[in-house]
């Protein structure tokens, strides 16, 4: 333990009565500081002034025992006993300490002995041990109310020493039994007074506690915790005693007690019961001090109305940081001007002069609204932002265009999309066309565009076939992963796609079907939704599907089936699952594990359409049948070169799902095998420039 200079220097000059002075003076003021004095006894037993140290910590013994101060006695007794005491009179002080601080709690020698402290004196490293494992188990003794995460508040009524556990009975539900290793970690001990403790002992009480006055119960529940609470904390605290229906009021009137101190904002609001509420105004004082100039702004909205002086001291600062922002940040200098409007004493400051710079004149005077705009990172003053622009500029369709490309929230996109349809339509579609042909160089206001498409046909007519395939491969795109359940909506009925579906020419609409197939992003029933939509309006297209015959082997047939088997018996059923467990995780919002479930489930269940459709499209090829006679799907070709060089090569024609080119095994959509189907033997074909003759033909098997 170090000691101050002071001391050192007084040791060093063995001006030992002057220490004694300097102890006794300090067991007069303050005889809790036991740094103060275990160090200066070390020092003392340093220079071989054991017995003098000794002497001064019995004297701090002394009056530690004739106060009662049993706390600081066992502590002093853990620090320094061995400076203090005789190993066998150590053990006995412990004992006689513990003895005051727990002796009238009703199993407490029971305690004693089951932890075995009355056993081995001289191995003083474990009677601490015993001592610590002793205090966990007082607070929970027969008689105790303790609270329990998903129990509540309970009461201690049994304790067993044999089987090293607490018996606790929980109001309305049945008793349970909590080991003694257990204890500390699943059960927190109320003390006298305690809301929790109060709720069960004396409900009607706090019932009309929070009736009569909201403040008084507010301040027993954050005086029982000991710590800021959160307004989610609170509420749990005094479920039960303010009816559900009553809680706005109630909290409403409870927060706004001068002596409540709010920190911090938004999920992350704590609350605190402070002395005074001279404290409460210099707490928020202290922390607007050391507040960022947004910080500063958020406080003055929240707190200015707690004390006029304490807002005039506010609006002061903040209007400094305007005017000095106004040229090198206006954004932010917006932001303190708006917040300055409607604050209590801002207009003006002591002398009459102007408080800052006002909202309109800084839009009004800026040479670079557009570097304003982008510096105001509030939405709501964002938005208010917009409104002055168009108000006191006549350059403002040309700044909403160019804010279009920057914004991000679907509220202000259609503030300024609503502007420019009305009176610059020209430059809102400039603005569509770009972000629909490149989306994704502006992810959130393709997602807007996707969405507003929904209620605005002229949004849709302009290129239906390009938006639709767009929205289709944002579902995939990484990029578009935070508006992915957005753009996921559209597939939706009433939504963009299906009304896209219905402005395509049938020149377009087998491409649009062929998107709608390949798009991994949609769920089974909305790719099955969007598919008939679009048979109902080309008939053909179902036609030529239902025509539409895919030739293969039996064994790659097979394959599929078995793909499709083992996709829905195993691979589904455990990617359930595994989006279960990570849902179970906690906020979907920031869930890695739930988000790559949710993106498996999704090309799964593509695979699954996939293999179902073009399985019922799958014809064997079956080589018994065929004829040798000419080139067909399943026959194997010979072919010679028609002059020096080239080398003879064997062609295999099956299907697609059978092709192997590296191994001369084409599938029959493709151009070579497309210009072999239909020859016979002695006929020529070209290959890569070369001329080959059809030597013969047989079955692939």
């Amino acid at each position: 333990m170090a000691i101050s200079p002071d001391i050192r220097k007084t040791l060093e000059k063995h001006d030992y009565e002057s220490i004694e002075d300097r102890w006794l003076a300090r067991l007069a003021e303050d005889p809790d500081d036991l740094d103060w004095y275990v160090g200066v006894a070390r020092a003392l037993s340093g220079v071989a002034e054991d017995e003098r140290a000794r002497f001064l910590l019995e004297m701090l013994d002394e009056a530690l025992r004739e106060q009662a101060r049993w706390e600081t006695r066992l502590a002093l007794l853990r620090r320094a006993g061995s400076l203090l005491l005789e190993p066998e009179a150590l053990h006995p002080a412990i004992l006689e300490t513990l003895e005051a601080l727990h002796g009238d709690t009703p199993s407490y020698q029971a305690m004693v002995l089951a932890v075995r402290l009355d056993r081995a004196p001289h191995d003083l490293a474990k009677a601490w041990e015993k001592v610590d494992r002793l205090r966990e188990l007082v607070p929970y003794d027969v008689g105790a109310v303790v609270w329990m995460k998903g129990k509540g508040a309970g009461r201690v009524v049994e304790m067993n020493l044999e089987l090293e556990g607490f018996k606790i009975d929980f109001p309305g539900q049945a008793a349970l039994s909590v080991g003694f290793r257990a204890a500390p970690k699943m059960l927190e001990p109320l003390p006298e007074g305690h809301v929790l403790r109060r709720k069960t002992e004396e409900p009607e009480a706090l019932a009309a506690l929070a009736e009569a006055d909201p403040p008084a119960l507010l301040r027993v529940v954050l005086e029982s915790f000991g710590r800021p609470l959160t307004g989610g904390e609170v509420r749990e605290a005094v479920q039960g005693v303010v009816p559900e229906e009553r809680w706005a009021a109630w909290w409403g009137a409870a927060r706004k007690h001068p002596q409540v101190d709010a920190r911090g904002g938004g999920g992350r609001q704590t609350y605190a019961w402070v002395a005074s509420e001279g404290h409460a105004l210099e707490a928020v004082w202290g922390r607007f001090a050391k507040a960022s100039p947004r910080e500063k702004v958020a406080l003055l909205r929240k707190e200015a109305e707690r004390d006029p002086a304490l807002a005039g001291r506010m609006v002061g600062e903040l209007a400094r940081l305007a005017r000095g922002a106004a040229g090198k940040d206006p954004g932010l200098a917006f932001e303190i001007a708006l917040a300055l409007e409607g604050a209590p004493g801002a207009s003006t400051e002591k002398g009459g002069e102007p408080a800052g710079p006002t909202p309109a004149e800084l839009i009004a005077g800026t040479e670079d609204p557009k570097r304003l705009l982008a510096g105001i990172e509030d939405r709501n003053a964002r938005e208010r932002a917009y409104t002055l622009v168009r108000e006191l500029r006549e350059d403002w369709p040309a700044v909403y265009a160019s804010q279009l490309g920057r914004e991000t929230e679907p509220r202000l996109f259609d503030r300024l999309a609503d502007a420019l349809a009305a009176e610059a339509p020209q430059e809102l579609y400039r603005f569509t066309d770009t972000v629909a042909g490149q989306p994704s160089k502006n992810p959130a206001a393709f997602a807007w565009l996707a969405e507003r498409a929904a209620e605005h046909p002229e949004l849709r007519r302009r290129a239906p076939l390009r938006l639709l395939e767009q929205i289709l491969g944002a579902l995939v795109d990484k990029r578009f992963t935070p508006f992915r359940v957005r753009l996921a909506r559209q597939a939706e009925s009433g939504g963009t796609l299906p009304r896209l579906l219905d402005l395509l020419e049938a020149r377009h609409a087998a491409r649009a079907e062929e998107a709608i197939h390949r798009a991994a992003g949609l769920e089974a029933y909305q790719r099955e939704a969007l598919t008939n939509a679009i048979h109902l309006r080309f008939p053909v297209l179902r036609a030529e599907e239902e025509s539409r015959v895919i030739y293969s082997t039996p064994e790659a047939i097979e394959a599929r089936r078995q793909e499709l088997a083992h996709l829905v018996k195993t691979e589904l059923p455990a990617n359930r699952k595994a989006i279960e467990e990570a849902r179970a995780m906690g906020d979907l919002r920031e869930n890695f594990e739930y988000k790559a479930a949710r993106q498996r489930h999704e090309y799964l269940s593509s695979r699954q359409a996939q293999l179902e459709r073009e399985l019922t499209l799958a014809r064997p090829i079956e080589a018994a049948d065929l004829d040798p006679s000419t080139v067909r799907i399943g026959t194997r070709v010979e072919l010679a070169p028609a002059g020096a060089g080239a080398p003879a090569r064997t062609i295999t024609i099956l299907g697609p799902w059978d092709s192997k080119p590296e191994e001369d095994v084409l599938a029959y959509e493709s151009d070579l095998a497309r210009a072999l189907l239909g020859k016979a033997p002695g006929e020529t074909v070209e290959i890569g420039g070369d001329a080959y003759e059809v030597k013969a033909i047989r079955p692939y098997r």
